[in-house]
């Protein structure tokens, strides 16, 4: 859905693209520089082998992302009626926030992001992808059907099919979706998600016969991935010694769940970063689209990308869970449930995707704080 995705795009079918009008503008020059963020030197070090950035780049990046998050934020609130997306550009180092209205490009500018000026608002675009969703809920979606978001970088809504698997069933089912024409069809090959079972994510424990990921502590346990085992599921450690009980678990629909762990397990503010230590979780502020974000996972250890998309719809085989967000990071069976982190800001869990670490990949997590509100937990932090 960004500039990588297209580079390895096999086939794009347009069924009707949203219409970009008006002007992207740069950012003024006397652009105050963004306060230095403190992050943890494994992100760093890790922002700088995935991302290609030496040590001050990636230090700036932080920066900027972290006033592009509160820049989004404020938009969001104010631009109401217009407001169509926001994405950081990492060229730029800014938010470039998308608008329907020219006369509000000012107000962009004043919250010291980029304007551009589309057709669609997000709240029409999510009106879209919400219709998709309730076709697949009542009539259910093909498995050639790999998934549906919005892209704000195109202004519509991109469905996402395998080529190999696209049939007459899948294409009655691209025709109901671009019914109202600001619906993009893209083929990729090999994108069909599943879910990474038998896994691991910072650190590993066993549900019943399979193996997960621990995703972030929590008041009681952690949190993890809802397919790694149901409710009751009595779970094992990393050492092989009894943990807890699976409390909660939804998926599909969504993709979250939570242990609750006996005595012998103490909560800590910490991921692993399988290079001999650990990075510290502050909070859970969510990051923009474009931001970078690392992973953790016992499988392949520890991985960054950046975020492609939010609120994505993926069609895993046991069904479609909503409202994922889609990352170019790598993962693999075995790093289900792991956890994401954006500089010190926990993001989410390892849900699943399509590709590996030595081709590259897509990776959907299912974000963090809804699994909190769901169940009612808090987040351990620094």
């Amino acid at each position: 859905m960004n500039r990588r995705i297209a580079a390895r795009v096999t086939g794009a079918v347009v069924l009707a693209a949203g219409t970009t009008v008006g002007l992207t503008l740069p950012a003024t020059a006397d652009q105050e520089a963004p306060a230095p963020v403190s992050a943890d030197q494994e992100v760093l070090l890790a922002m700088q082998r995935d991302l290609g950035l030496d040590a001050a780049e990636a230090e700036l990046r932080l920066a900027q992302e972290a006033a592009a998050a509160t820049a989004e934020e404020t938009l969001t609130r104010t631009l109401d009626g217009v407001f169509a997306g926001a994405v950081f550009d990492a060229e730029r180092g800014a938010l470039v926030v998308a608008v329907t209205d020219e006369a509000e490009a000012s107000a962009v500018r004043a919250a010291g992001a980029v304007p551009r000026v589309v057709e669609h608002t997000l709240v029409e675009l999510e009106s879209v992808k919400s219709a998709i969703d309730q076709t697949a809920s009542s009539q259910g979606a093909p498995a050639g059907v790999s998934s549906w978001a919005v892209d704000v970088e195109t202004n519509s809504v991109v469905v996402t099919v395998d080529p190999e698997l696209r049939d007459a069933e899948v294409d009655a089912f691209l025709d109901r979706a671009a019914s109202d024409g600001t619906v993009r069809v893209v083929e990729e090959a090999n994108s069909t998600p599943v879910p990474f079972a038998d896994i691991v994510g910072g650190d590993a424990y066993y549900p019943g016969a399979s193996r997960c990921s621990v995703g972030f502590s929590v008041d009681g346990g952690f949190v993890t991935a809802g397919h790694c085992g149901t409710v009751g599921t009595s779970t094992s450690g990393v050492n092989q010694q009894s943990q807890g009980t699976v409390a909660g678990s939804i998926f599909p629909g969504s993709d979250m769940g939570w242990v609750e762990t006996n005595s012998s397990w103490t909560p800590t503010a910490a991921v692993n970063d399988y290079d001999g230590g650990t990075v510290a979780v502050s909070g859970s502020s969510e990051a923009a689209i474009g931001a970078s974000v690392c992973r953790s996972g016992s499988t392949t250890g520890w991985h960054c990308g950046t975020i492609e998309a939010k609120g994505v719809t993926v069609n895993y085989q046991e069904g479609a869970v909503h409202e994922m967000t889609q990352t170019s990071a790598c993962a693999e069976p075995g790093d289900s449930g792991g956890s994401w982190l954006s500089g010190s800001q926990a993001q989410g869990v390892t849900s699943g995707g399509s590709g590996n670490c030595t081709l590259g990949g897509t990776t959907f997590f299912q974000p963090l704080n809804p699994i909190l509100s769901e169940f009612g937990l808090s987040l351990t932090t620094s």
